[in-house]
């Protein structure tokens, strides 16, 4: 079952600095069945999926996995665990809302070739207004600076978006573009263990490195809208229906 944990002091610390981290958040048979069906998932889903949906360093070499996109649109299993009371639960006391369980992805950096995640702010993406999100970021493999943690600015979320400009880092296609050394000095990186959950806002800017180490940096994030939260579809849908053109003539996906 899932470990207790002090929510007032969760979000506590989730209004100051923008991320908090719940250790052990999942363990034992929860997290053995998430990586089994995720295991599942792989092997059987991936085949019929749209090349939007799945991501390879390498797409002709199904070793080098990145990301999954929208798997509970594709997956009755993931459908139903995003939307579990332990997950949503969580989001609306951080939200101070009720919530919109909207993305489920899984992410990979394969050991030596996992690409860099260029600073960012995750609202930059959602184009919602007011910008109120959350995202559960769940560590499946042990997580550290070699292999590609995942490091906060504290605080970045009061001060709003900052701009964005399109990189060629495929899943991450937009970064901030004014960020500096005296962001970088900021950073706090967020070792952490199998079943450990991070828990960032839409507005808090983060990154990650590459992962360098002989070892995957695998994880699951869950995204929840506030329902108070009105997002620009058309806008999302023209800016996604253009990238995917551009990634497909690039022979990226």
């Amino acid at each position: 079952m899932t470990e207790s944990y002090d929510l007032q002091e969760v979000k506590t610390r989730f209004d100051r600095d923008g991320y908090v981290v719940i250790p052990g958040f999942l363990s034992g048979v929860e997290l053995a069945e998430l990586n089994r069906e995720l295991g599942r998932y792989i092997a059987e889903r991936i085949p019929q999926l749209p090349r939007t949906d799945v991501y390879y360093e390498d797409r002709n070499d199904p070793a080098t996995l990145k990301q999954l996109a929208r798997i509970k649109q594709h997956d009755a299993y993931f459908a139903g665990l995003i939307e579990r009371p332990q997950w949503t639960g969580l989001a609306e006391e951080l939200l101070a809302d009720k919530v919109v369980a909207q993305e489920l992805e899984w992410f990979n950096k394969p050991p030596r070739i996992g690409k860099f995640t260029p600073p960012h702010q995750d609202g930059y993406y959602f184009m919602l207004e007011p910008s109120e999100a959350v995202t559960l970021w769940l560590a499946l493999d042990p997580v550290d600076e070699s292999n590609g943690c995942v490091r906060y600015i504290p605080g970045s979320h009061r001060k709003g978006l900052r701009p964005h400009a399109r990189t060629q880092v495929l899943g991450f296609s937009q970064g901030i573009s004014d960020y500096t050394d005296a962001d970088r000095r900021a950073e706090v990186p967020m070792v952490a263990e199998p079943g450990d959950l991070l828990v960032h806002h839409a507005v808090t800017i983060h990154r990650a490195d590459g992962n360098s180490s002989q070892r995957h940096r695998r994880s699951l994030g869950m995204i929840f809208y506030a329902a108070r939260a009105r997002q620009d579809a058309q806008k999302l849908a023209d800016y996604q229906k253009g990238l995917n053109a551009e990634l497909q003539e690039a022979r990226k996906i």
